[in-house]
């Protein structure tokens, strides 16, 4: 196999890993809270045995999340948040703390705020948030505190992560923070809102198209190579 092929053959695989993370977004359009995500094409030069040429292939194992905010839609849910800045809220999974921008909470049976999944969301100091019932009406200020009745009864945590390219996506709208987070500064809860995909649908299809005219073009130079191979091994086997 020549050194055209390697590359073409690295190049359709960073395609393929492309192909699949715009696929994802275009189905998590309407998804609450979640951000679109990209990859990074690098180039990785491996040095020949030689010691005087080089191949040069391509890489796209990197993903980036765009953090460009999405828009807010007003729901009137008591208990449906979204952030207006940047930040994320704090939820406790059985993996430990993660990071979502996925407002749409709900009291459990026990009065502790949880979310979607049913996990507990994670006040300021790290602690799950408890609503007590039959307290009285129930209002979020933009620093996140909490009032029953008139009577405060906690606040929801919003952080920022230290190292906001350091993020693991986990199950789509949750993020690990491996480097740690703090506590968000100028974020504000908007209570009776949640805040939509950042995803923009027209621009990944139309990225679908121009990945996927791409590899056609990479597979037709493959499938060329490959007959150009055949041809000399036949030629040199007479």
């Amino acid at each position: 196999m020549d050194n055209a092929t390697y590359a073409a053959l690295t190049r359709q695989s960073g395609l393929a890993n492309e192909l699949r993370v715009v696929a994802n977004n275009i189905a998590n359009a309407s998804t609450t809270g979640f951000r679109a995500e990209g990859v990074v094409f690098s180039e990785y030069v491996n040095v020949l045995s030689n010691d005087h040429d080089s191949l040069s292939m391509a890489s796209a194992r990197v993903r980036e999340t765009n953090d460009a905010q999405g828009v807010l839609k007003q729901t009137n849910a008591t208990f449906d948040l979204a952030i207006e800045g940047e930040g994320f809220f704090l939820v406790q999974t059985p993996a430990g703390e993660r990071l979502t921008r996925a407002g749409h909470f709900t009291p459990n049976a026990n009065g502790d705020l949880v979310d979607a999944d049913g996990f507990p969301v994670l006040d300021a100091g790290g602690a799950p948030v408890f609503v007590p019932t039959g307290a009285g009406p129930v209002g979020i200020g933009a620093d996140g505190v909490i009032s029953a009745g008139g009577q405060l009864v906690g606040q929801i945590g919003v952080v920022v992560p230290t190292n906001p390219l350091g993020l693991i996506r986990e199950g789509g709208t949750r993020f690990e923070a491996p480097d740690g987070f703090d506590p968000a500064q100028e974020a504000q809860v908007v209570q009776g809102f949640l805040e939509g995909s950042n995803v923009n649908p027209t621009q990944e299809i139309a990225r679908m198209i121009e990945v996927q005219r791409a590899y056609e073009l990479g597979q037709s130079f493959l499938d060329k190579e490959d007959e150009r191979i055949r041809a000399v091994m036949q030629a040199l086997g007479r």
